[in-house]
């Protein structure tokens, strides 16, 4: 079982670190530029998160029905969902591009920041809008190799996307100075790069398949996209609560004030480290635990669901004992300002609490989304997003002061126990979502 847990999850974990190390290119590239710049990518990406997160389920729920269409060995259907997801990523991507400016307006009435900061944040959304036909497309089809147990197409895509992003923001901050409007520009010729070389993956290895299946018309039969809509339903409001969570949490700090702004944007950058290097193992809980509820096979379930969360027990320690000696290091990699990383080493012990809180959030979301489990994970990310604001507007009353330093601390001990709830919750509800589904799905074979 760790052979195939690490098969799926060593790829899915260099295409996932990837994205926080291009993060750490961009913030290091505008960070040397000027410490406004920094709070201009942070609300400039902050935006964007507020967009593609939402649509999340372009990816995560192609995976986890793919699997499940992968272990029943029913390659018609799995060529199916790959037409459904990609034809909705599409017609949500010229939505977006049609409604850019009320939508753009929209994000910058959440979020909260001085002038300089927003004007630069806007510049950026600008031109990185353009790119959302390639964006979304390639959550379609990350999600599907995912589910058809091929952890390691994307991950040369994602290393492609990522060399040609930062190649061109290098060229056309450094060189051209275009300031941060080449950093969103390297953004858009990276996603179409990547979406060509998708298709050609695609198309090398699976040609032969869409060749024999590919039937659109059936693919978007009202039936059919009904049950994708209900899960995918689930995992969007899902979604939403993880956007306004995250939202707020910029939103909040831009309140308190710029300079907290920069300092929780640069302790953030340990959580996106954190959760890509999990997210790696939660994909390949998708791949797993959809393939085996589609085989019915009830033994390998709960191994894979075991094996995953030891894994996930080895990696706290680990990440919580890299931060804790390496932690200031790690700072330097984002800014030379040591004003600004003064001001972070005042709330860098909860750097130490991201790995024990958050771990069991990112494997039960890889295992509940193999098992198409949507209204579980949906109830308990309404459950964690409403502990979160009942904890951050109750808490300031139980002190005396609100100064900066309790204000940002509060907000932080709002967030872990967001973390911390949600894996509680799809936890204490294992057995009746994913272990039961499998025996349902056994009594109900034909």
């Amino acid at each position: 079982m760790n052979k195939n847990i690490l098969r799926l999850a060593l790829p899915n974990i260099i295409t996932n670190i990837t994205v926080p190390l291009l993060g750490i290119v961009d913030m290091a590239i505008v960070g040397h530029l000027s410490s406004t710049h920094i709070g201009a990518i942070t609300i400039g990406t902050s935006i964007f998160n507020l967009i593609y997160w939402n649509f999340g389920f372009l990816r995560m729920g192609t995976s986890g029905f793919t699997a499940q269409a992968y272990g029943e060995r029913n390659f018609a259907e799995a060529v199916r969902i790959f037409v459904r997801a990609f034809a909705i990523a599409l017609a949500i991507a010229l939505l977006l591009l049609v409604f850019q400016q009320p939508a753009g307006r929209f994000a910058c009435w959440i979020l909260n920041a001085s002038g300089d900061i927003m004007r630069l944040a806007l510049i950026y959304f600008a031109v990185r809008i353009w790119a959302a036909p390639a964006t979304l497309g390639l959550y379609a089809i990350k999600g599907w190799f995912i589910g058809m147990q091929n952890s390691k197409a994307p991950m040369w895509i994602a290393i492609f996307i990522n060399v040609v992003n930062i190649v061109c923001s290098l060229l056309f901050v450094m060189v051209l100075h275009w300031d941060i409007k080449g950093v969103a520009l390297g953004t858009v010729i990276a996603q179409y790069s990547g979406l060509l070389l998708g298709f050609a993956v695609g198309a090398k290895k699976y040609g032969t398949l869409f060749h024999e299946h590919l039937d659109i018309r059936n693919s978007l039969k009202l039936k059919q996209m009904a049950r994708f809509f209900k899960v995918n339903g689930d995992i969007f409001l899902r979604t939403v609560c993880l956007c306004a969570v995250f939202t707020f949490i910029t939103s909040a700090s831009a309140k308190i004030g710029d300079d907290i702004l920069k300092i929780d944007a640069l302790l953030l950058q340990f959580f996106t480290l954190f959760s890509y290097i999990m997210d790696g193992f939660a994909y390949a809980g998708e791949a797993l635990v959809g393939r085996y509820i589609g085989e019915r096979n009830k033994k390998l379930l709960r191994k894979s669901v075991r094996y995953l969360l030891m894994w996930g027990v080895a990696l706290t320690v680990v990440f919580t004992a890299m931060y804790a000696a390496f932690g200031n290091y790690f700072l330097l990699v984002f800014t030379n300002d040591q004003e600004l990383i003064n001001g972070v080493n005042n709330y860098i012990y909860w750097i130490l609490f991201i790995p024990v809180c958050g771990f069991a959030a990112f494997l039960f979301d890889g295992i509940f989304v193999g098992a198409t489990a949507s209204r579980t994970m949906r109830n308990s990310m309404f459950v964690a997003t409403a502990a979160f604001f009942a904890v951050y507007y109750s808490m300031p009353y139980l002190y005396s002061s609100a100064n900066t330093f309790v204000q940002n601390n509060i907000l932080w001990t709002a967030f872990m126990i967001y973390l911390v709830l949600r894996g509680v919750l799809q936890g204490a509800f294992l057995k009746t979502s994913v272990y039961e589904k499998a025996e349902y799905q056994e009594r109900h074979a034909v």
